[in-house]
């Protein structure tokens, strides 16, 4: 599986000829100067915001995403999505969020979306976030999420792998130093296998956004 981060809470994950883009950003976004293009087989959509409801950018030539964009159960390629619900406050305005659970080469991910502390998930994000190998979660940005919050929330989950996104430069330095890690070398993606996760706890990688 290869990860990239392109900014605030937009991913690509590809594992073969499946891609999957999370929160792309519409053509409406004022967060990208320039919205990276690409043909995706799913889109999941975690809020409605400019900055995360965007599939009509990874559709391209004759790849049109199904776009999963609230809970449910969901069975796509193969590939089984859970989804809950939780509650964010974006720039002083409350949305509804989606917390997205899946496995992709036999790595369980959950994918929290713009979410605030513990206590804005239902039980049924909990039970997804819980059941996690690999954890994306944002850390701050525009969101109303203190950094050390951010961190202490990902590892109540127990997952190996810690991915965080919506930082600042700053607040990422805290994410970290609440981990114990020193700032890692930037890496401009992520090539892992379920092997990689094993015998780490907590373990926090960090992606540099592509342009």
């Amino acid at each position: 599986m290869v990860i990239t981060y392109f900014g605030k809470s937009y991913f690509k994950l590809t594992l073969g000829d499946l891609t999957i883009a999370i929160n792309p950003p519409s053509k409406d976004s004022k967060a990208f100067t320039k919205i990276p293009r690409f043909g995706a087989d799913i889109a999941l959509v975690t809020t409605h915001t400019p900055d995360t409801d965007g599939a009509e950018t990874v559709t391209l030539g004759d790849k049109v995403p199904f776009v999963i964009d609230g809970p449910g159960s969901y069975e796509v390629r193969e590939l089984f999505f859970a989804a809950a619900t939780s509650k964010v406050v974006v720039e002083g305005k409350e949305y509804i969020n989606t917390v997205y659970g899946f496995e992709l080469d036999n790595i369980k991910i959950a994918f929290l979306g713009l979410t605030g502390d513990e206590k804005s998930f239902s039980s049924e994000a909990k039970e997804i976030a819980s059941n996690a190998d690999m954890l994306f979660v944002p850390v701050s940005g525009t969101l109303d999420l203190d950094a050390s919050v951010a961190y202490k929330t990902a590892v109540s989950f127990g997952p190996n792998v810690i991915i965080p996104y919506e930082y600042e430069k700053e607040d990422l330095a805290r994410f970290l130093k609440e981990g114990g890690q020193d700032a890692p070398e930037p890496q401009d993606k992520l090539t892992l296998k379920r092997r990689d996760l094993d015998g780490k706890q907590g373990h926090i990688m960090v992606l540099t956004p592509q342009a």
